[in-house]
C-alpha cells in the first residue's frame, strides 16, 4: 500500500490462469478455434472440448493441444447437436465453466440475387448455434454458480456488409445476443462478450486470398498488415479469464485499427 492507496494489489498474470476450469470451443478444428484451444490450454484449463463438425479435424486439434482435450463431433447449429455436446460435457467433464463459440462462415451473393437457402444457412452457422449453446451450456453454468461465454462475431456486424448481407445481419444479431445475454445472465454470475475480428489470414482465407488481395487488405489498416488467427485468440482468452471479470456485454473488435479510421473525405 501507499500514503494514500491501501487497495490490494492483485496478481494480474494469476488472473489470465484458468487452473482447474472447464471449457467448451466450439469450432475448435481450424484457425482461430486451433489456436484458442492451444491458448486456453496454455493458460491452465483443465479440460477442453474441442468441437469440430468434422470428426477428423476434432480428434487431431485434441490430440495437437494434449491431454486435457478432448474431441466431440457434431452439428451444434441444431437442438439435438447441441443437447448431445452438453451430455458429453455433463459426461467427461462433470460441468463446464465456459466456452468460446467460433462457429461462422460468410457466403458472398448480391442481396437481391440471394436465395432462401442462403440466408437460411447463415442465420443458422452464424447465429443460431449461440442460442442453442447459450441455453444448453448456459443452464449447465448457472447450475454450476457462473462461467464465462466468448463469441467471434465479425466487424461485417458492426458496419455494412455488401455483397454478404445475410452473415453481416447475423453478426449483428450476434452481438445483440451478446448484450442480452450479459444483462439477463449477469445475475447468474456468467459474462458474455463476443470478439469482432476484421481481416484475419486464417487457412481458409489464405487459400483464397490474391496477392492484390492481401496487399490491399494489409494497406487499409493502420497497422499495416492483417492479423493473424492467434491474435484473435489471444482476445478470446483475455475475455475468458478473470482478467476481465468487470467486462460483459461487450464485443471487442480485432481489426487493426481499420474502424477508427476518419470515413470521409479530407481536403487537409
Amino acid at each position: 500500500m501507499t500514503a494514500t492507496d491501501s487497495s490490494p494489489v492483485p496478481d494480474f498474470v494469476g488472473l489470465l490462469r484458468l487452473d482447474d476450469r472447464r471449457y467448451v470451443v466450439a469450432g475448435a478444428g481450424v484457425g482461430m478455434g486451433r489456436q484458442t484451444a492451444h491458448a486456453l490450454a496454455q493458460a491452465g484449463a483443465a479440460a477442453i472440448v474441442c468441437v469440430d463438425v468434422d470428426a477428423d479435424r476434432a480428434k487431431e486439434i485434441a490430440e495437437e493441444v494434449g491431454t486435457v482435450a478432448h474431441p466431440w463431433t457434431g452439428d451444434v447449429t441444431t437442438r439435438e447437436g447441441a443437447a448431445a455436446l452438453g451430455t458429453f460435457v455433463d459426461e467427461e467433464l462433470g460441468g463446464i465453466d465456459g466456452f468460446v463459440d467460433i462457429i461462422g462462415m460468410a457466403k458472398w451473393e448480391s442481396i437481391l440475387d440471394m436465395s432462401d437457402e442462403t440466408f437460411d444457412w447463415q442465420i443458422d452457422i452464424n447465429l443460431r448455434h449461440a442460442f442453442l449453446l447459450s441455453q444448453e451450456l448456459g443452464r449447465r453454468m448457472a447450475a454450476a454458480g457462473g462461467g464465462s461465454m466468448v463469441f467471434v462475431g465479425s466487424v461485417s456486424g458492426l458496419t455494412g456488409a455488401p455483397m454478404h448481407a445475410a452473415y453481416g445481419a447475423a453478426k449483428a444479431g450476434l452481438s445483440g445476443w451478446v448484450r442480452s445475454l450479459a444483462q439477463e445472465l449477469g445475475p447468474k454470475n456468467i459474462r458474455a462478450n463476443a470478439v469482432a475480428p476484421g481481416s484475419i489470414l486464417s487457412p481458409r482465407m489464405d487459400a483464397v486470398f490474391t496477392d492484390d488481395l492481401r496487399r490491399a487488405n494489409s494497406e487499409n489498416a493502420p497497422l499495416g498488415r492483417m492479423g493473424a488467427t492467434s491474435e484473435v485468440a489471444s482476445a478470446a482468452l483475455f475475455l475468458a479469464s478473470d482478467l476481465s471479470s468487470y467486462i460483459t456485454g461487450r464485443t471487442l473488435v480485432v481489426d487493426g485499427g481499420v474502424d477508427v479510421k476518419f470515413q470521409y473525405p479530407s481536403t487537409l
